[in-house]
């Protein structure tokens, strides 16, 4: 047959649609790897679970699996079969009131960490501390974990005092002394789309108190429900977690890292795994 004008573009689309599979099969690789290293409990526990089906929270009566977002509170599985995880700074969650609670991340962290992580639904924020809390949001004045403690210390440094030690994480510094530095207390976030995080970023118990901002701004998301038309570097609320407990394990407490806070991840590697591999089954990816 000749090559007509319309043989050639039908060759040239279907070279160019198996082009873009490729790519984003590509991509959903890259985005993936991060979670291939975790040190994490085991999860046959979820999928023994996830075989049980949905089930009813006993709190709430809501329909659930592996636990009950409304309640915090574990469906399914006991609190002997996942792990805890205990972080080394307190954190608050600002959730939008609009947020879907079966599609937020930030329950992994409530469950998974119950006795540093408290959840809060705007317009609901708690007073704070300038100069021991900070905010992870990225913006034009943020600042990276590692200048993160030495922003803090600046802005409670009475100019007319020495320049305080840097704070490492423990109540002795370089010289054997105890360090001056403002620890943090507490870490906030917040749980939205991103269409809807300006109106709590800029609330004025944030701005007003004049929080310090820190941006994730190397990691990127593996994250399923991805926003259109954001960059991959904005992040689901529990990979901001986790990151950013991680980082500050190395670049402020300065010790190694060997997966301290993996299982912070514990929901959220197990959901990844099961939502891709019925995608690729459906021939979505």
């Amino acid at each position: 047959k000749p090559f007509t004008p319309q043989i050639f573009e039908y060759h040239y689309n279907n070279k160019k649609t198996k082009k873009q599979k490729t790519k984003k099969k590509e991509l959903t690789h890259i985005r993936s790897e991060p979670l291939q290293s975790l040190k994490l409990a085991s999860h046959e526990v979820l999928e023994q679970a996830q075989q049980k089906g949905r089930l009813k929270c006993a709190k709430c009566g809501g329909s659930r699996m592996f636990f009950c977002y409304t309640c915090c509170s574990l469906v399914g599985v006991g609190p002997q079969d996942v792990p805890r995880v205990k972080l080394p700074v307190k954190i608050d969650i600002i959730k939008h009131p609009n947020e879907t609670d079966g599609k937020s991340t930030a329950i992994h962290a409530k469950i998974l960490a119950p006795d540093d992580v408290n959840i809060y639904t705007y317009p609901c924020i708690p007073e704070y501390d300038q100069d021991k809390v900070i905010l992870v949001f990225p913006g034009p004045k943020a600042v990276t974990v590692q200048n993160m403690i030495q922003s803090l210390t600046e802005r409670a440094q009475d100019p007319s005092e020495p320049r305080r030690k840097r704070f490492r994480g423990s109540k002795e510094g370089a010289e054997g002394k105890e360090s001056n530095a403002p620890p943090i207390q507490k870490v906030v976030f917040i749980d939205s789309t991103w269409n809807q995080t300006n109106k709590i970023s800029t609330d004025e118990r944030l701005q007003g108190t004049n929080l310090l901002q820190v941006e994730l701004k190397t990691r990127k998301t593996c994250f399923w429900r991805h926003q259109k038309g954001k960059p991959d570097t904005y992040l689901s609320t529990i990979e901001a977690i986790y990151y950013f407990l991680k980082d500050f394990h190395e670049l402020c407490l300065e010790r190694v890292y060997t997966g301290e806070y993996d299982n912070v991840l514990f929901f959220y590697s197990y959901l990844h795994t099961v939502i891709n591999k019925a995608k690729t089954a459906a021939g979505r990816k």
